[in-house]
């Protein structure tokens, strides 16, 4: 049987220590890297595609939900948390495993154990039933994002959702303008607009979303489009099918 390649994330060091201290002498297991933060946790997943991650849950900038958010393939989960025994039974409804810390030897043991099974299910081509319905849950959180993952040129950074000025739909993809840079997100434009907060983010066009913060003046065109620039002087033209709403939330009036 392979080894199982293992991954632990966690951004404090004792912690990360402990759980490889725990793991050594386990001829089934290799780790394979250690990560302190939830963007070199996704940058290190995609990159070597372990078969396990000991993934911490609250992490500054990008948490465990965050990572589980932004990786392609997502290989079997054993969440470190210091939640509380309410907080976790949404870990325990989808019998996913979970480390509540501080835990012991024994705990350690018990978690391993029911990941190991969980990978021999999906070697042997099992769909892992209960993290997709996880990742299901996750993805309908009506919770508006306030940060992106991009990823560009082998890099995986941080970007919040406040340092967008407009987004232009590119097919299948999205370019997000930013200050002086454009970043390519693979996502519909339609579907990046359900995400983000409708107080802040307005569709103008069927291929073009605003920031409002960033909405210096609104200028009448033909036939009930209008003119949106920018502060940076960005000038971007709506359509009629969204005036009523660019009216509404701008306070304009004609």
């Amino acid at each position: 049987m392979d080894k199982i390649r293992t991954l632990i994330v966690d951004d404090e060091p004792l912690a990360r220590e402990m759980i490889v201290d725990m793991l050594v002498g386990d001829a089934e297991v290799e780790v394979i890297g250690e990560c302190g933060d939830g963007l070199a946790a996704v940058a290190a997943i995609e990159a070597h595609r372990p078969d396990l991650v000991f993934l911490d849950v609250q992490m500054p900038e990008l948490d465990g939900f965050g990572v589980l958010e932004a990786i392609e393939q997502t290989p079997v989960i054993v969440f470190v948390t210091a939640y509380d025994q309410y907080a976790l039974r949404a870990f325990e409804v989808h019998a996913l495993d979970y480390l509540l810390k501080p835990f012991d030897r024994e705990r350690f043991d018990k978690a391993l154990q029911r990941a190991k099974h969980q990978i021999e299910r999906e070697r042997a081509g099992t769909a892992p039933q209960e993290l997709v319905a996880l990742l299901a849950d996750l993805k309908s959180r009506p919770k508006p994002l306030d940060r992106l993952v991009i990823k560009a040129g082998g890099r995986v950074f941080f970007l919040r959702a406040d340092e967008i000025d407009w987004i232009e739909s590119a097919a299948n993809y999205v370019r997000i303008h930013a200050g002086r840079e454009a970043h390519l997100l693979r996502e519909t434009i339609t579907g990046l607009s359900a995400k983000l907060d409708p107080d802040k983010f307005l569709r103008i066009h069927r291929s073009i979303i605003v920031n409002l913060d960033r909405v210096k003046e609104l200028q009448p065109w033909f036939h009930g489009d209008y003119v949106v620039i920018l502060q940076d002087g960005t000038q971007l033209t709506s359509s009629r099918n969204y005036r009523e709403q660019l009216r509404k939330l701008l306070g304009k009036s004609t």
